[in-house]
């Protein structure tokens, strides 16, 4: 299974198929992950535990256990941990290619390109 650590938590890869991808993403408390868009995925996150902040397309709302965002093609987006408790959610890639490589970053707190 691959896993990676970032600056603001780490992931799992439960499946990566032609069609899709499934990760399961840890934001640790006061983490936040850059505000980005992708030209080839559109996602959808599902919060398994904790609460996820979540900007899209400049609208902020509050996502708590069991609730669904869904992040459209091209949409401008970002998740954070604001909070103490760890966040957990699921995120299904769907599209025509899920590299890493196809996320544009507007802001990130860690200066990556």
């Amino acid at each position: 299974m691959e896993h990676d650590k970032r600056p603001w938590g780490e992931y799992w890869v439960l499946e990566d198929a032609p069609t899709h991808k499934v990760k399961r993403i840890l934001v640790y408390p006061g983490g936040r992950l850059s505000y980005q868009y992708h030209h080839q995925r559109a996602e959808v996150w599902t919060m398994v535990s904790g609460v996820g902040r979540i900007t899209l397309d400049g609208e902020i709302k509050d996502y708590a256990a069991g609730e669904t965002a869904i992040i459209p093609l091209g949409a401008k987006h970002r998740i954070e941990n604001p909070f103490t408790a760890p966040l957990v959610f699921i995120e299904v890639q769907h599209g025509t290619y899920f590299g890493e490589d196809d996320i544009v970053r507007i802001e990130d707190d860690y200066q990556r390109a």
